[in-house]
């Protein structure tokens, strides 16, 4: 793979044709709930026309790789248990290489992750009464507070505990809702212990998906800064956040390093555009038909939004609308910039005073940061 530095990338191909596996997160990426996001079943599909493969990158811990591809098939998009990568497999792995065959791990979570045992020689268990070599524990929705109090006993003896994640939150319809995080931190605070972490960010997880797809120069897909992006710039993967899950436009532009991807996207239709590279100029970056600068205001960092002098929109720029996306990069580029060593938490971002204001505000509000 290619070295991976923490700021925006360029791409004068598509990403299709750019990479050849796109490691995509599930949850907020390829289906949010029991829908698909809008236009990813029709993205995906042209993905895989323009030459690149899929695999499909889960944190979620709950369903076996079977299960996943038929709900893929279901949503219109083609997929095979072959091409589903799940934390349950990473977390089967981990525990495979350091326990002797036969060993009885202790589940608390569902059947994914006694399939992924059984693969690795591994015995799941669903009680403390006798032998316990492990405790494994991944997301379920079905988790209650006997699993929990078996996974307490077992820890109270000392054995390893590994967590598939720590996502405190999954996406719904509904908003996000308690994730295997919110979970694992009951267990925490009854034992007073920390348990290994396989899934995302972790590189274990990034491991898994390289070995299972045979990926050569990859690109991780993802809507989490704190698990899909940090991931992958801990392994130095090319990285596109997407706007369909739990970030916000603004907690790209305040990301520290080790949070910042490659490219940005509104959604997986961003891996069918060429992406321009921002040009960082003096005390800001230039993207298209957008200017940002960070400047002090009333003795604050701030980041001024103005149309750029003769530029003009990217090719490729309107997934989010009239160039929307250039206005974004030149923002994270213009703060990434100033901030090369920290995020740039709580920055205020204003359109500039220029006689472009009312469509600089007008970009701004669409991005929700009006």
């Amino acid at each position: 793979m290619r070295p991976v530095a923490p700021y925006l990338r360029g791409s004068t191909r598509r990403l299709a044709e750019e990479y050849d596996v796109a490691l995509l997160d599930l949850d907020g990426v390829v289906y949010v709930g029991p829908d698909a996001v809008p236009g990813a079943p029709e993205a995906l599909a042209a993905a895989r026309a323009a030459g690149m493969r899929l695999a499909f990158v889960t944190n979620n811990a709950a369903r076996p790789p079977h299960v996943v591809a038929d709900h893929l098939t279901e949503l219109g998009i083609a997929a095979t248990a072959s091409e589903v990568i799940t934390s349950a497999q990473a977390a089967a792995r981990y525990l495979g290489e350091r326990l002797p065959g036969g060993a009885r791990v202790l589940v608390v979570g569902t059947s994914g992750l006694e399939q992924a045992l059984r693969e690795r020689g591994l015995v799941p268990v669903s009680d403390a009464t006798g032998q316990v070599d492990a405790v494994v524990q991944g997301y379920s929705p079905d988790l209650n507070w006997q699993m929990l109090a078996e996974g307490a006993v077992a820890l109270n003896r000392g054995v390893l505990w590994v967590a598939t994640n720590v996502d405190p939150t999954v996406p719904s319809p509904r908003g996000p809702l308690p994730g295997n995080g919110s979970l694992v931190a009951a267990l925490r605070m009854a034992t007073g212990r920390e348990p290994v972490v396989t899934g995302k960010p972790d590189p274990t997880m990034h491991r898994e998906s390289l070995l299972r797809s045979e990926a050569n120069d990859p690109i991780v897909v993802g809507d989490r800064l704190d698990t899909d992006i940090e991931g992958a710039n801990a392994v130095g993967c090319a990285s596109l956040l997407v706007l369909s899950g739990v970030t916000s436009v603004r907690a790209a532009i305040e990301a520290p390093p080790k949070l910042r991807p490659s490219y940005l996207g509104s959604d997986v239709s961003a891996l069918l555009v060429a992406h321009p590279e921002p040009r960082v100029v003096d005390g800001g970056a230039v993207c298209g038909a957008w200017q940002a600068g960070c400047t002090d205001v009333e003795g604050d960092a701030a980041l001024i939004l103005k149309q750029a002098a003769g530029a003009a929109a990217s090719a490729g720029s309107d997934e989010a609308g009239a160039g929307d996306l250039d206005a974004w990069r030149a923002l994270c580029a213009a703060a990434w910039a100033a901030f090369p060593d920290r995020g740039a938490d709580g920055i205020r971002v204003h359109p500039d005073t220029d006689p472009g204001r009312e469509a600089a505000g007008e970009v701004l509000g669409r991005l929700g940061l009006a």
